[in-house]
């Protein structure tokens, strides 16, 4: 029937829309990659999932759990002796020798731009007395960041015992690593020269989204046979960040691109308004009011067609002493059920006690007051 030609003319580029938030927006893209998510931490927003929380080998990726353990629990000056205990290891390495001297620095360098699992194993014996206890170390750090889908058996990611995490994790823990600015730095890092056992080498990073495509920031690659090609990346635009992570991936350097592509425009950055009062009334104070203004005013990240709103949250008035710094209220704000942000409001002066006049005198206007109303 031609009505139904017509209707499914009308119907099938519906299909490749959808509705999100009042605005209408090209659909996702079709990936290779049999997990994948696209999150942004300031705001905690997935903007494209799939299979986001089933846990899968992650392969080299996991480096950025054992480089963010030794950015919080090792000294990046301190040149360490490589344990033998982390060599001989399967893989990619970067040509480590037992007890030959190098800096932490240099190890994270070598761990995640050139991927070596012998600089994996050094790290993690440099902060635990067995690879085993180290994996423990893995887990209950993952547990912290939220990652409930994970299970960390290797520094390294060379498969073994269930090793694995979900999409969704590795995006928490890329997000924990850009936190660190050392990690931060290297991830971005195309190239860097480390120095080890006395001989200076060049170690490259292979991720080569920070050539493919502008305003990569990080964060790792990972492959084995079992876990297939793996990613987790960051790509900073216009003050908003995004991080896809990508597992069991074919070609994943343009499932991150088309991603990325397909969710910068569902973003924008705001600066919220400034809507706190100058000033907040006082009782029993030397001052009938104080100076009150909020700490600095946040940009926000919001979807495309939401707005923020502002709340302030202030008493009608506040008890002297009032103490520079002392936080006297808050303004909040969100953007339909979610909140944005929330900033504390501050006394920007001091105002003490109202001083009580001498006992006599008090007992002197106690009388005053109950003869007026005597005479009224």
């Amino acid at each position: 029937m031609k009505w139904k030609r017509w209707a499914a003319a009308l119907v099938c580029p519906a299909l490749l829309l959808f509705y999100a938030d009042g605005l209408t927006v090209h659909a996702a893209p079709a990936i290779s990659s049999l997990s994948a998510v696209v999150y942004e931490p300031d705001s905690g927003l997935i903007l494209y999932e799939k299979d986001v929380r089933t846990a899968r080998p992650m392969a080299s990726t996991t480096k950025l759990m054992t480089a963010l353990l030794a950015a919080e629990n090792l000294d990046p000056n301190r040149t360490v002796t490589v344990p033998a205990a982390a060599l001989p290891v399967e893989g990619t390495q970067i040509g480590l020798k037992a007890g030959e001297e190098i800096t932490v620095r240099d190890l994270l360098a070598g761990l995640l731009l050139a991927s070596g699992n012998d600089t994996a194993n050094a790290l993690a014996l440099l902060m635990d007395e067995s690879l085993l206890t180290f994996a423990e170390r893995m887990n209950r750090r993952a547990l912290t960041l939220g990652m409930t889908d994970s299970l960390f058996v290797t520094p390294s990611g060379l498969d073994k015992d269930g090793h694995s995490a979900s999409a969704r994790d590795m995006a928490l823990l890329g997000a924990a690593v850009l936190k660190q600015p050392l990690l931060a730095e290297l991830c971005a890092s195309k190239a860097e020269t480390i120095t080890v056992g006395g001989v200076k080498m060049t170690v490259s990073n292979h991720n080569k989204l920070l050539k493919l495509y502008d305003g990569t920031i990080g964060l790792k690659t990972g492959f084995t046979k079992k876990s297939g090609r793996c990613l987790v990346s960051a790509v900073e635009r216009d003050g908003v960040t995004l991080i896809v992570t990508t597992l069991n991936g074919g070609d994943y350097w343009n499932d991150h691109m088309a991603l990325y592509n397909y969710a910068f425009p569902l973003l924008h950055r705001e600066m919220m308004p400034d809507v706190a009062p100058d000033t907040c009334p006082v009782a029993g104070g030397a001052a009938d009011a104080v100076s009150i203004a909020p700490e600095e005013i946040p940009a926000c990240v919001l979807r495309e067609g939401e707005s923020a709103t502002a709340c302030v949250e202030l008493p009608d008035f506040v008890w002297a002493p009032v103490a520079v710094g002392d936080v006297l209220g808050h303004v909040r704000y969100t953007a339909g059920e979610r909140e944005l942000a929330c900033v504390p409001i501050r006394a920007t002066e001091s105002v003490a006690e109202r001083e009580l006049p001498p006992l006599h005198l008090q007992v002197w206007q106690w009388f005053c007051l109950l003869g007026e109303m005597f005479l009224r």
